[in-house]
């Protein structure tokens, strides 16, 4: 028996977490000085409010060691972990799985999925499937390898002003982009996000968007997209979805919650597109 592990940036939904019988570690998230467990204490739409009304940008945290241990160490007797973790080049959540791995009895294995949100989130949901049709660790990590080499992951920024926040552009820059109205298309490589295209105005955005997709695979009929939202884009992520299907007629579609630890950067109306 496998026992699968992860932590709250993969985003999956509820329904299938539940399905998996699959362990979250939360990660951790500050907001005005106060700290919250994400998707325990705080939910995602109240993260976004309260993002939303906070001066400065929220602070996410990896969980430590010691709450690794205790996920692992729930594990029965006759169950091996395997641990698929946030991006080791965005996160130390892997690194903190790790120290952990070397603290328990229990067999544990981690894996770094160089990436977020539900480009993690589909990679637990492969190991789940797999584990659940009798396939050892072994097996899963192999076919996984493949499956992160071959992700790719395409980041829609509809503000930049959390960007102006963190400290990555001026403010001067910032209400430049407003006053100019440009949206940031941002692309994962090897577990790193990199600016990939600045587009004027919300149509050539959104059309750009599925330009690249289409110009990094072939085939789409064994894809599974996963769309992450803030939430207060609804109509655009129902747009998107159905332009997905029209252009690509993939597998199967899953939308969620941007969990904090993503939605963080991605601010208001930023969308994360995987596949």
């Amino acid at each position: 028996m496998i026992k699968i592990v992860t932590d709250s940036a993969a985003d999956l939904p509820k329904e299938m977490i539940e399905k998996y019988d699959i362990t979250v570690v939360p990660l951790t998230v500050t907001i005005d000085g106060k700290e919250y467990a994400e998707g325990v204490d705080l939910s995602p739409e109240e993260f976004y409010k309260k993002m939303a009304t906070s001066a400065e940008l929220p602070k996410t945290s990896q969980p430590t060691p010691g709450v690794f241990k205790e996920a692992f160490s729930k594990a029965g007797p006759d169950e091996e972990v395997l641990c698929l973790t946030l991006s080791s080049n965005l996160s130390g959540t892997y690194q903190s799985a790790v120290l952990a791995q070397d603290l328990v009895k229990e067999k544990v294995t981690v894996f770094d999925t160089l990436g977020g949100t539900l480009a993690q989130g589909m990679q637990v949901l492969k190991a789940a499937e797999m584990a659940a049709e009798g396939n050892s660790v072994d097996e899963i990590t192999s076919s996984l390898a493949t499956f992160r080499e071959n992700m790719k992951i395409v980041v829609l920024l509809e503000t930049i002003e959390n960007v102006v926040k963190g400290g990555r552009l001026s403010k001067f820059q910032g209400t430049l982009a407003r006053f100019l109205d440009i949206k940031v298309i941002l692309e994962a490589i090897d577990g790193k996000v990199e600016m990939a295209e600045k587009v004027r105005g919300k149509k050539k955005f959104h059309r750009r968007a599925i330009e690249m997709i289409r110009e990094r695979r072939e085939d789409f009929s064994d894809t599974i997209f996963g769309i992450s939202h803030t939430g207060s884009n609804l109509e655009d992520v129902e747009s998107l979805k159905q332009q997905l299907i029209e252009h690509f007629n993939p597998k199967a579609i899953i939308v969620n919650f941007m969990g904090s630890t993503i939605g963080t950067y991605a601010g208001k109306g930023g969308i994360v597109i995987s596949f």
